[in-house]
């Protein structure tokens, strides 16, 4: 999961007020539930001690919001008397979660949000490819690929004589070239950070083309759907249904691979415990001390956080600085924290994983992962 969205969270140091509602109002007496939920917001806060402008900066942005038309549910940030990151959410928030904390409470975010990765689409035929991405903000086009105008539909069978041969073989060849433009396109607008899914579309043999001539980084990330078409006014029903399905599997994928890797540097449970808590080097990491003492020296390449870990919601100590984190006061201390501070251990690890650029996976509650709920795989190995 990528987190960059929330970096705009660390350039203020807090207090922050977190909020999370449900917007999405479809009954006769909408107006009133809206009103009721805003004042029940604004209480809450009052009565947390945050700061009136705050307060008023929240209730503000919360009295805009349109009766109907919202998406399932918000999750606001705000702090010194301003919202700094409004994000919609694509599903309900289980209940309205009014914090005022000294770091913002990101960890049901990152829960809400799920693992479903981003999606770019090339939608392609043999003159060219529509190219969109599709991630939590929707579907957005990013343009065309365009391929030699002259081409025509061509030849595919035997032809009948020389001049039918030389026409083909033109047409081949413009598709030779429209093919290398789509994947040079491609190359230059897919993310290489492994969080983007690639999805080829429309013509299987032209599709195939595309992917031969993808670099293996991309093909590795790169899927082909049956359906899809560039006509005018086709239908999208089954491809979108198929995009779906294909950023389900790969998400999932993504996070069985990590906890493949995890449990392979971790050994067998408890082999390898003493050594990652007291340093926090090592291949992975597990537990609230072994992981805080990876991200604080800035090791965690994938951070596993299971649904309702017991871990969690306990405290550490943090500093001013993202990657200020311990486990406890007296560690807080002693690695030169001034002024500590409590907070829980999610907000804290995922706030270091955001100034970091770490990989965030959430692990599905069928899936047995690291115990307490909170582990990492690391970036290298004293």
């Amino acid at each position: 999961m990528n987190l960059d969205f929330l970096k705009p969270l660390l350039e203020r140091p807090g207090p922050w007020a977190s909020v999370y509602v449900e917007t999405d109002r479809s009954t006769e007496d909408a107006a009133r539930i809206q009103r009721l939920r805003n004042r029940s917001v604004a209480a809450r806060l009052v009565d947390d001690g945050a700061d009136p402008a705050t307060i008023r900066a929240v209730a503000e942005r919360l009295g805009a919001e349109p009766v109907s038309g919202s998406p399932p549910g918000r999750a606001l940030f705000a702090t010194d008397g301003e919202v700094v990151l409004d994000v919609p959410l694509r599903a309900t928030p289980p209940s309205a979660d009014v914090t005022w904390t000294n770091l913002p409470h990101i960890a049901p975010l990152v829960l809400l949000r799920g693992d479903e990765p981003a999606c770019q689409v090339a939608l392609i035929d043999r003159e060219g490819a529509d190219l969109e991405l599709r991630d939590s903000r929707g579907t957005r086009s990013l343009g065309e690929a365009r391929g030699k105008p002259w081409q025509g539909r061509g030849h595919r069978s035997l032809p009948q004589d020389r001049y039918e041969w030389h026409y083909s073989n033109k047409v081949e060849d413009a598709w030779e070239e429209t093919a290398d433009i789509i994947a040079g396109e491609l190359v230059r607008r897919c993310p290489q950070d492994g969080d983007t899914l690639l999805v080829l579309a429309g013509d299987a043999r032209e599709r195939k083309a595309v992917r031969e001539r993808l670099p293996q980084r991309l093909r590795s990330v790169a899927v082909e759907v049956d359906h899809g078409s560039r006509a005018p006014g086709a239908s999208t029903a089954l491809l979108d249904r198929q995009i779906e399905e294909a950023r389900s599997r790969y998400a999932q994928e993504r996070v069985r691979s990590a906890l493949d890797d995890f449990r392979r540097a971790r050994g067998r449970p408890g082999e390898h415990r003493e050594t990652t808590v007291d340093t926090g080097r090592g291949p992975a990491a597990e537990g609230i001390p072994a992981v805080a003492a990876a991200a604080r020296e800035h090791q965690v390449a994938t951070l596993l956080l299971g649904r309702d870990a017991p871990d969690a919601s306990r405290p550490v100590w943090v500093g001013a600085g993202p990657d200020e984190i311990a486990a406890g006061r007296a560690e807080a201390k002693g690695w030169g924290i001034g002024r500590p501070e409590e907070a829980r251990a999610d907000d804290a690890l995922l706030r270091a994983c955001v100034a970091a650029g770490s990989e965030v996976l959430v692990v599905p509650e069928e899936m047995a992962g690291p115990a307490g709920g909170l582990g990492a795989v690391l970036r290298w190995n004293d």
